[in-house]
């Protein structure tokens, strides 16, 4: 599977997939916004990645305006916030194959480089 998971709004996911050349190398994109995650997607991601606190985002804005930041959060938690709140999942998520790559860390979007050859 090669699928990218992003917010068509945001500029950080844009310039990924425009660097990248993703949109041009056979990627499904979904918007998250107008396409919501469905359990069994966030699900593969999981299985992908590890674990849900990997896909989940504290730098959404919900993140400090419920609290959660002085919360402990287990996996459960963070599947069911990431479920409800678009803006929970670490964006971009990008599949290719049996790789996940999440976010825009640096070594993230190098090791991207890297499986796009």
């Amino acid at each position: 599977m090669k699928k990218i998971y992003h917010l068509a709004n945001c500029t950080t996911c844009q310039t990924i997939i425009r660097e990248n050349g993703i949109d041009r190398k056979g990627f499904v994109m979904q918007n998250i916004r107008e396409e919501k995650i469905t359990p069994s997607q966030l699900d593969e991601m999981k299985k992908l990645s590890g674990s849900y606190e990997s896909l989940f985002s504290r730098r959404a804005l919900k993140y400090k305006e419920l609290g959660l930041k002085d919360k402990t959060l287990g996996e459960k938690d963070y599947r069911d916030l990431i479920l409800q709140e678009d803006t929970f999942l670490k964006r971009p998520v990008i599949i290719n194959g049996k790789e996940i790559f999440i976010g825009s860390e640096k070594k993230n979007l190098e090791a991207l480089k890297g499986s796009l050859g």
